[in-house]
């Protein structure tokens, strides 16, 4: 009995602890995830170690049922797989994500009858795809937003990337902000950062 008692008062005085510290853990979470949140068409909010940015999304705004040019942004969580940026653009970026160089051979397969579809391809290619290598600036520094990868599902969606954008305008489903905006995120995320976007 004398041990029961001794338990309780143990776990009675341990409890709030675990409380405040979970409490706590969830916040430091929240703050490392990239919250994106529509404001109105394709206007955005995003959020990022409590600081708030400007961003756009796809001209149609957001939806809970992507399909392959629909010109919407997808809803979820989702991670950021690896960047790619023009190194005769930009100097080389800082990112805890895989870094690659952009290249004029670089595409991103968007044919729902490939194989290839939602994913990296060298051109040329006979399927329908999207080039990496712009004369805009949209892509000079992007990372790809981990949506309809795991598994694929063909006609659900692709290109969907974190992306550079020179005046706010809409995309075709993807989020984009300001490259120094962009930077700053890419450089300041952990191994556990997410990106919600609703």
């Amino acid at each position: 009995n004398t041990m029961i008692i001794l338990s309780s008062n143990v776990i009675a005085v341990i409890l709030p602890f675990i409380w405040v510290f979970l409490i706590f853990a969830g916040e430091a979470n929240e703050q490392n995830n990239i919250i994106v949140k529509s404001t109105s068409g394709y206007s955005c909010n995003l959020t990022f170690k409590n600081q708030t940015f400007q961003c756009s999304l796809g001209r149609n705004g957001v939806t809970n049922d992507k399909q392959e040019g629909d010109g919407c942004t997808p809803i979820g969580t989702f991670p950021l797989r690896r960047a790619f940026f023009r190194k005769d653009r930009i100097d080389t970026p800082n990112t805890i994500l895989e870094l690659n160089i952009t290249y004029p051979n670089y595409g991103w397969c968007d044919d729902e009858t490939s194989n290839f579809y939602n994913q990296f391809i060298m051109l040329p290619t006979n399927y329908s795809h999207e080039e990496l290598w712009l004369q805009s600036s949209y892509y000079d520094y992007m990372a790809v937003i981990g949506y309809n990868d795991d598994p694929v599902i063909n006609g659900k969606g692709s290109a969907i990337f974190f992306h550079v954008t020179p005046d706010y305008g809409s995309t075709s489903g993807c989020v984009a902000l300001a490259i120094n905006d962009l930077s700053y995120i890419l450089g300041n995320l952990d191994e556990n950062t997410l990106m919600e976007i609703s």
